[in-house]
């Protein structure tokens, strides 16, 4: 088992940023990926960003390409999300995710076996 908790969510203004956070415990799948997404109530997950945990390769939504900014703390077993330039069409809640093995299907919300409880982000206009 995998337990993933976010943290770092808020109410900020377009143009501003925010760092979420995902600590995750429990057991650790080598070539994990780790992945990011969103959902607006009445909408699908949507994908945001992912990277493997062993790779140094990330991934990102075009939506969000430039802006967000995915990367990992080995030591504090911990995922990053860096937003900068948010815009309202961000505001959603924002989950954190984990799957045993980096592979193709990092973007299919599906295929990822864990995940937090989420973290509401709204940016204002």
């Amino acid at each position: 088992q995998v337990q993933l908790v976010e943290s770092g969510g808020g109410l900020v203004q377009a143009g501003d940023s925010l760092r979420l956070s995902c600590a995750a415990s429990g057991r650790a799948f080598s070539n994990r990926a780790m992945g990011w997404f969103r959902q607006v109530p009445g909408k699908e997950r949507e994908f945001v960003a992912a990277l493997s945990w062993i790779g140094v390769n990330t991934y990102y939504a075009d939506s969000v390409k430039g802006r967000f900014t995915i990367s990992r703390d080995n030591a504090k077993n911990t995922v990053y999300l860096q937003m900068n330039s948010l815009q309202p069409e961000d505001t959603a809640i924002y989950y954190c995710a984990a799957k045993r093995r980096f592979d193709i299907t990092y973007y299919v919300s599906n295929e990822y076996e864990y995940w937090g409880q989420g973290t509401q982000v709204t940016v204002s206009s």
